[in-house]
């Protein structure tokens, strides 16, 4: 039976030769693979362990993709909004000043922002200033900064600051759900208390939670309103305000030599300006400290006035 199979199989095999040759071949033939039907037992394993790496490779390549762009088993990540909080400084030299000041704040209502803090010194419209506080919705926090720079006058400096509060936010989050899950446990605990030493545990517990609770709901909406409201603090100055950059300032031995030349200069000028407050009134006064004096000395060199003598007493 074994001669009989391979005897059947070159049969088969001279056919197919004999085939190609005649140009009658089909596609399987061209492309140097026998038919199922004709390829013998070592021919079948090799075509199916072919068929089983083939199955393999697409996987393996999924995989490999799956692990580069952080896909595992098909599943996607979700996408969470990042929670930033951006704040800015500002500094603009405007014409003048006061309406400047104005111009700001309607620039920010317009776009539904408010003032948090100003400090204003309206010495004269060249050398006036102020400092503006801003906290404006994220949304047009671009924007706005981009009106109060073309719009107020010259744009001197700006810094900005941005920084992701995504963790934080999420960790709070989790940290309040848990307080409340805890709380309502310790609530539904109280009710089955049987003793008053029970009861009272409970509720010194529970009050402790309430207070960790409270806590975690004030950080919870301090970073809400920090992210959904950027800060900008603006400062304008007039036409000849100085105004110092903190980049040029000179370090080292320099820096230390024109800080204490500052401090010198302003410790004459706080000494002048005291001997000039007091100058007045040591003016008016002198005259009355000059009449107390020589009236005090006038009186020292005036003799002492004689005492009459007693008459003295005979016994009877």
């Amino acid at each position: 039976m074994t001669r009989f199979r391979y005897g059947l199989a070159l049969t088969a095999a001279c056919s197919a030769v004999l085939l190609t040759a005649c140009g009658g071949g089909g596609s399987a033939d061209r492309s140097g693979v026998a038919p199922a039907s004709l390829s013998s037992p070592a021919s079948e394993g090799a075509t199916a362990a072919r068929d089983e790496s083939t199955a393999k490779e697409p996987q393996a390549q999924r995989t490999r993709q799956g692990q580069a762009g952080g896909v595992v088993s098909g599943v996607e990540p979700a996408q969470q909004a990042r929670q930033v909080i951006y704040t800015g400084s500002m500094t603009v030299r405007a014409e003048k000043v006061t309406p400047a000041v104005q111009q700001a704040k309607q620039i920010v209502t317009e776009a539904g922002g408010y003032l948090s803090q100003e400090e204003s010194n309206s010495s004269g419209d060249t050398e006036a200033s102020a400092l503006l506080e801003f906290k404006i919705p994220t949304a047009k926090y671009a924007e706005v900064q981009k009106r109060l720079g073309g719009e107020l006058g010259k744009q001197l400096s700006l810094n900005q600051n941005a920084q992701d509060v995504t963790l934080k936010v999420a960790d709070v989050e989790s940290r309040l759900k848990s307080a409340q899950q805890s709380l309502e446990s310790l609530r539904e605990l109280l009710k089955r208390a049987d003793t008053i030493g029970q009861v009272l545990d409970v509720e010194r517990e529970i009050s402790s939670r309430e207070a960790d609770l409270e806590s975690l709901q004030a950080q919870q909406k301090e970073l809400a309103t920090q992210t959904a409201m950027a800060t900008l603090t603006l400062r304008l100055v007039g036409p000849v305000t100085v105004v110092e950059d903190p980049a040029d300032e000179p370090a080292g031995f320099l820096g230390g030599l024109k800080a204490g030349w500052q401090a010198l200069v302003s410790f004459t000028k706080t000494a002048l300006t005291l001997i000039g407050a007091l100058l007045p009134w040591v003016v008016v006064s002198l005259p009355l400290i000059a009449l107390v004096v020589w009236l005090v000395r006038r009186d020292r060199r005036r003799p002492p006035t004689p005492t009459p003598p007693t008459p003295d007493t005979e016994p009877a």
